[in-house]
């Protein structure tokens, strides 16, 4: 089999990166999310572009999820990432999150998830494999929880592999 010199992998992951760029476009251009849609955003808080506090560092050295729900202020997007004021532990703080820095996008109200290989600083890759569209657990920043709400039933996910369409050596 040919080497891919194209990167199908990574064209794909550039265009799913897009959907969150287009989804938080909208929450920005009207302020607002939708019924009742709301984001789990994990990201690496030390790839490059990553601006957050030091005490946000300082608790979340590798990488943190952020929840995008009723307190949220100065949403910008831009090409390359955006720009998110939240509060941990009624701390006001800036955000900003390059789109190559998110590790996963969750709106748990629809069931909807990608999950994306980021290299680390140091030019490793975390684990994946694949992009996602199933919950996964994960650690809250805010007080939202990523458990269904009393009465809500959790609905299974379907998985995208890459996988599938790369050729097999």
């Amino acid at each position: 089999m040919g080497q891919d010199h194209i990167r199908y992998d990574i064209l794909a992951q550039d265009a799913l990166r897009g959907v969150i760029r287009k989804v938080l476009s909208e929450v920005a251009a009207t302020g607002r999310l939708p019924g009742e849609h709301h984001f789990f955003i994990t990201f690496l808080t030390g790839a490059p572009g990553v601006r957050i506090s030091q005490m946000l560092k300082s608790k979340y050295p590798e990488q943190m999820t952020i929840v995008v729900q009723h307190q949220f202020w100065e949403l910008k997007v831009t090409d390359s990432g955006f720009e998110i004021g939240l509060s941990f532990s009624d701390v006001p703080e800036k955000l900003v999150i390059p789109y190559n820095a998110i590790r996963g996008f969750y709106d748990p109200s629809v069931n909807f998830e990608l999950e994306f290989d980021v290299p680390l600083v140091d030019g490793e890759e975390l684990p994946s494999g694949e992009i996602t569209a199933y919950p996964v657990a994960a650690e809250k920043t805010e007080d939202a929880s990523a458990k269904p709400a009393e009465g809500e039933e959790k609905k299974p996910g379907s998985v995208v592999s890459l996988d599938a369409f790369r050729k097999k050596q």
